[in-house]
């Protein structure tokens, strides 16, 4: 089963002759002296999988080196074949090559993300007992939560980290969808690299926190799990970029920019504005929102028309009034678009309201 069910399986050629890095480096040089650790713990050399990554045995004794999410995904790739052990030293019993693509085909017939994160936080007990993981939701806000049930000692940072990210890839390729974080908390201090965690997760993190937890809009939980094992079994081809590196589209892109339309209006004026509110550029947000079949004029145009309807049923404004109300300069052009939109006139519409009872 190790080769199927592994997250984490072979690139599929020498790691040694990949091409020369030179996109832009991010990860903490502490992960790579974690993993360097864990060869130490089994009286193995890591210089071989240091070499694989393409990463100067040197660059161990530079506390501000940093490596490239790719070096990341080569070493870890390299490191957990060698080990036999995908959790790469941090629990007292390890993890056989295979063990978290078992949790991931465990999920793949959930029927929501919801129900498939229940199953992964169960499942991965069995695998180990060091650390335990809940999800959870309260007023509108999911909460993946991690407990540590040991000490994990010099290898706590890498190991939360890795467990929680791990998680969150898992969650966005079930779903096939971004989840954006709202918060992160970690029990552990500020590192010296406390500046990396912009990029290793989304949103603000709190260090010294009572809980380790990624937390993010709980409407994620019931978004349907979209893939199948012919899907697990290409995903396995790379499964750690899962892990090392973030997921683009969001499927609740759609109802975001809605909701902030039409609730946020000043920070919807133009597609920069509402981009920058949703923490995207405008070019990604105009790019997701397509790949969804959507556009943010389509969007614009369905709350202006949600709202002109709902004004014209529930008040006596007039027609003149409502048009400014929903962003036209002038009556004219507000009733030539409602009635490309609705088929009718805004005067036809008011003509439906049911009379008020005396």
């Amino acid at each position: 089963m190790k080769d199927a069910a592994s997250p984490h399986p072979s690139l599929g050629h020498s790691l040694v002759n990949q091409p020369a890095i030179s996109v832009r480096a991010e990860t903490p040089m502490a992960f790579v002296r974690a993993i360097a650790s864990a060869f130490a713990l089994r009286g193995l050399d890591p210089l071989p999988a240091l070499q694989a990554a393409q990463i100067a045995p040197d660059l161990l004794h530079q506390p501000d080196a940093r490596i490239t999410a790719l070096q990341m995904e080569w070493l870890s790739a390299s490191a957990m074949r060698e080990l036999d052990d995908e959790a790469l030293g941090w629990f007292r019993r390890r993890l056989p090559w295979g063990s978290y693509g078992m949790l991931v085909r465990a999920s793949l017939t959930a029927p929501t993300l919801g129900v498939a994160l229940a199953r992964w936080c169960r499942h991965h007990g069995l695998l180990t007992d060091d650390i335990r993981l809940q999800v959870s939701q309260s007023q509108g806000v999911a909460s993946l939560q991690l407990t540590e049930q040991r000490e994990l000692g010099a290898l706590q940072e890498f190991a939360v980290v890795s467990v929680l990210r791990n998680a969150l890839g898992v969650a966005c390729w079930l779903t096939d969808s971004r989840i954006p974080l709202l918060h992160t908390t970690l029990r552990f201090a500020p590192p010296p690299h406390a500046d990396s965690y912009r990029v290793l997760f989304d949103g603000p993190t709190q260090f010294n926190a009572p809980t380790h937890s990624l937390q993010f809009d709980a409407g994620y939980l019931n978004l349907p799990v979209r893939r199948d094992e012919a899907a697990l079994q290409r995903m396995l081809q790379r499964a750690l970029l899962l892990t090392v590196r973030p997921y683009r589209r969001d499927r609740l892109l759609v109802e975001k920019v809605r909701q902030t339309l039409a609730e946020h209006p000043e920070h919807s004026r133009n597609a920069d504005d509402l981009a920058a509110w949703l923490n995207l550029s405008a070019r990604t947000l105009h790019r997701q929102l397509k790949e969804e079949g959507a556009s943010l004029q389509q969007l614009k145009d369905a709350v202006r028309r949600d709202l002109a309807t709902d004004l014209l049923l529930r008040t006596q404004r007039p027609i003149k009034q409502i048009a400014g109300e929903v962003g036209f300069q002038n009556e004219k052009s507000f009733m030539r678009a409602f009635k490309g939109w609705t088929g009718v006139t805004p005067e036809g519409v008011r003509s439906r309201r049911p009379p008020e009872s005396s």
